[in-house]
């Protein structure tokens, strides 16, 4: 029976990768882009172009999937229509595309009732090759436990943009995480994390995103779950008042259920992890921006009793 799933495992990651170089060579399917943000080069024109001149971006309709935005230059969408923008929060889902890189350092203190303490340092990049499609790269570059330390686990996720307007935007996306690390120190996992999340701008500097997911692995010991996410936040502060500038607080929930009790052939019991980060991002200058978040778990057993989160991001 565990061959079977392994198998069907694998099956999954396979058909990702296929669907992710589909999603990136595709040149269109029928829609014709405005005059604006047509190209000779989507791809190169969505990784290095002015992507950021009014006017290009336009809404983006579900309906039209299959035959709008892929032969289209990703364009950076602009504010909703209550003023905040588009950006990310650490530990939180996106839901919006974004092109830009992260370096990320995350601290957590006596993990999993050890008395240890896990360091983690990497870089995050989101690179946009179209409207429609886009991948996100997570790369660590050493994650440190009481046992050594290594190169962590290397993860590739392929967003696809199903529809965006001035105040909602929602995506699907596959993380697939593959086992690079050493599995002695924590790391060495093989994984496939499916997610649908969404952003919204309801009302003034108020965003709320959030999403539903699972966490599916394919090598090494680690459990089937179902994880969720909500972060409601507000926007206090304009652009223009860098180094204070688009300085948002937020408060951001995550559930990880697991929901198999078979670890290693052994019957385990299922639990629940919810864990409460209140974060903020702000603008510095120059296309750079401070974030920062602490996380905590609120249920027993708790993976580690809390965990520091910060970055600093350039936006190209």
């Amino acid at each position: 029976m565990r061959g079977i799933e392994l198998r069907s495992s694998w099956l999954t990651v396979a058909m990702i990768l296929g669907l992710s170089l589909v999603g990136a060579a595709s040149p269109g399917l029928g829609q014709t882009a405005p005059a604006s943000a047509q190209s000779d080069n989507v791809v190169w024109e969505s990784l290095a172009g002015n992507v950021y001149e009014p006017g290009r971006w336009r809404p983006l309709e579900l309906r039209t999937l299959f035959a709008d935005g892929w032969n289209e230059a990703w364009a950076s969408p602009p504010n909703g229509e209550g003023g905040a923008p588009r950006q990310g929060w650490l530990n939180a889902y996106d839901g919006v595309f974004y092109r830009l890189f992260l370096l990320t350092f995350n601290y957590a203190h006596d993990v999993d009732d050890h008395g240890g303490d896990n360091y983690l340092a990497g870089l995050t990049a989101y690179t946009p090759l179209n409207r429609r499609f886009q991948l996100r790269w997570d790369v660590p570059f050493v994650t440190s436990t009481p046992n050594g330390t290594t190169w962590g686990d290397l993860q590739i996720t392929p967003r696809l943009l199903l529809s965006e307007s001035r105040n909602f935007t929602h995506s699907l996306d596959v993380t697939v995480r593959i086992p690079t690390g050493d599995k002695d120190l924590g790391s060495g996992i093989g994984a496939v994390s499916p997610v649908w999340n969404f952003w919204y701008n309801p009302w003034s500097g108020l965003v709320l995103r959030g999403g539903v997911g699972g966490y599916l692995p394919y090598k090494n010991a680690t459990r089937e779950s179902f994880t969720a996410n909500f972060a409601p936040g507000f926007y206090f502060t304009g652009h223009d008042m860098a180094p204070f500038g688009d300085l948002v607080g937020y408060v951001s929930t995550n559930l990880n259920q697991l929901t198999d009790n078979q670890l290693g052939g052994f019957e385990v019991p299922n639990n629940t992890t919810v864990t409460i980060t209140p974060g903020f991002r702000d603008y510095l200058g120059a296309n750079w921006y401070l974030l920062g978040g602490v996380e905590v778990p609120v249920t027993h057993p708790m993976p580690f009793d809390f965990q520091i989160l910060a970055a600093l991001m350039k936006v190209w």
